[in-house]
């Protein structure tokens, strides 16, 4: 769901100022006109009139308004009127990308927050499953093809060999469970055997050498 943009907000003499000129620009407010701060703005916007006067005072400053001492403001320019209202919108264009930009700042910080935490739990989950990967049996089948069929446990000297220790040997049906150094190895027996990458990599080679060398 897509985040509603909040309007970026001026002080409140600010966006009177920018209203007075939105008002000349559209005659309302005709050039030569007197604008009471006290009685008509202050009125009209629901300000106190020192809100009102310092709104006068930017539109003063920018060449819009002009202030005839003992006499009170006056619409001087409505082509002034035009090009701050131009300036206006630009900068708010402006502030609207740069609030957009921090917002998907912060949102990508948030994002890469949450996958710190999940990298965080799968590196905890991953060692917890190392820890206990020793005690998880590889499986290795023997085929017809396999070398050193017809062999024993003790025959091939396996443990010093490739640093497995066979915990099972299924024949058919049948599961010989921590079977002895005498267990002779058939065609189509299944070896269960516990060690780390090393070691199954040398059970492999040790039974399908030719395998690994091609």
């Amino acid at each position: 769901m897509e985040k509603e943009k909040k309007p970026i907000q001026l002080p409140r003499y600010q966006q009177i100022a920018v209203e007075i000129a939105e008002r000349i620009a559209d005659n309302r407010y005709p050039v030569g006109e007197k604008i009471h701060a006290r009685s008509t703005l202050a009125s009209n916007f629901n300000v106190s009139p020192e809100t009102a006067r310092k709104a006068i005072n930017v539109l003063v400053d920018l060449g819009i308004m002009e202030v005839r001492h003992g006499s009170g403001a006056y619409v001087l320019s409505k082509e002034k009127a035009e090009v701050y209202l131009e300036k206006y919108q630009d900068v708010q264009s402006i502030q609207e990308v740069k609030q957009a930009i921090m917002e998907s700042v912060q949102q990508q910080k948030r994002e890469l927050e949450n996958f710190t935490e999940l990298l965080d739990q799968l590196v905890s989950q991953t060692k917890r499953v190392h820890n206990f990967a020793p005690f998880v049996p590889y499986e290795l089948r023997l085929d017809s093809k396999a070398a050193h069929l017809n062999e024993t446990i003790n025959d091939l000297n396996l443990w010093h060999e490739t640093g497995a220790t066979v915990v099972a040997i299924q024949k058919q049906e049948n599961i010989l469970l921590s079977p002895g150094p005498y267990a002779k190895l058939c065609a189509d027996d299944i070896l269960f055997f516990v060690g780390n990458e090393l070691s199954f990599q040398r059970m492999h080679h040790l039974f399908y050498p030719e395998k690994l060398s091609k």
